[in-house]
């Protein structure tokens, strides 16, 4: 064995002591030195800032415009680009090629499951029900569907459909169809007649702005939303008068009346105006309820100002 002489001793000492210190630097800088001591459990624990994960759109939307489609149904093609602002995947086709569309869509479906939302005006609503039957032969189910002002041939809304909306002129003659859902529905359903606003039309129905922005909205809370997170099933239906803004809830929510409460109270309470509530329970006027008794109120699913605090930023 050979020993090392003073001098190498030294030298050898010198170079530890200057490889420690710098690694424990480093250490330091990068904050390793907490993690090493701590260990892994110290490691995993997430900053109390951090923010919270952003939930990726999925969904994929089909929309439809109606007869002479290119000419009268223009709405349906900024619907689309404002759908795709928000991250999601949107078509628009012609409803003449409506079969075609549905049979493509099974087969996506059946290689990538995701959200199917479908959305038609005039011609295009009678598509989109059509195409929802299409798909529940096949027992695919579609997250929510959206006809406005469809014809009076339109079908009733099939059993696969999670969510459906309805917003039609019920004195239009190439719409008008007050439509209704298969026996045993039980999905979200909710009916907006605007006849009385007179500033809505057939051929403008689908480009309102308002309409759109809560569609987008509604879209995007599909297409974000937590499986089995929706809630009762109440439907709804409307006459929207001529004066009120047009708010297209989800469904309805039952709750029920306190000593002293009239539906007055119960507007004012869940911030809804009271013609909806009057709507949604006939005959139950402007008395004092019951304690106890049972009220139906409209209601959004989610904020709409929380899902469009969702919207990632457009691409």
């Amino acid at each position: 064995m050979i020993k090392p002489t003073p001098s190498a001793t030294i030298i050898v000492g010198a170079m530890l002591r200057t490889t420690l210190g710098a690694l424990l630097s480093a250490l330091l800088l990068c904050g390793g030195l907490d993690r090493a001591v701590a260990g892994p459990v110290a490691a995993a624990t997430p900053s109390p800032d951090a923010a919270p994960p952003v939930v990726v759109p999925h969904a994929r939307v089909y929309l439809f415009r109606g007869a002479l489609g290119p000419i009268f149904s223009r709405g349906m093609d900024h619907l689309t680009e404002r759908i795709e602002q928000v991250g999601i995947t949107a078509d628009v086709y012609e409803f003449t090629i409506c079969r075609f569309v549905a049979a493509g869509a099974i087969r996506e479906y059946r290689e990538k499951p995701q959200p199917i939302i479908l959305i038609g005006h005039s011609m295009g609503g009678y598509c989109a029900l059509i195409f929802s039957e299409l798909l529940e032969a096949e027992n695919i189910p579609v997250s929510f569907v959206v006809t406005i002002d469809p014809p009076q041939v339109s079908p009733e809304v099939p059993l696969n459909i999670e969510r459906y909306l309805n917003i039609f002129l019920s004195k239009s003659v190439l719409g008008g169809s007050n439509i209704k859902a298969k026996r045993g529905f039980r999905g979200h359903f909710a009916s907006f007649d605007l006849s009385e606003h007179d500033e809505v039309s057939h051929i403008n129905i689908e480009k309102n702005d308002t309409i759109q922005e809560q569609l987008v909205s509604k879209v995007l809370q599909v297409a974000t939303m937590s499986a089995g997170a929706e809630g009762e099933t109440l439907p709804l239906r409307y006459v929207v008068p001529p004066s009120a803004a047009i708010d297209l809830w989800d469904s309805g929510m039952s709750v029920f009346a306190r000593p002293g409460d009239s539906l007055q109270t119960i507007a004012t309470f869940y911030h809804v105006p009271l013609w909806s509530v009057t709507q949604a329970n006939k005959g139950a006027g402007n008395t004092p309820l019951v304690p106890g008794e049972r009220v139906v109120v409209p209601r959004h699913l989610a904020p709409l100002a929380e899902v469009s605090a969702q919207s990632p930023p457009k691409r």
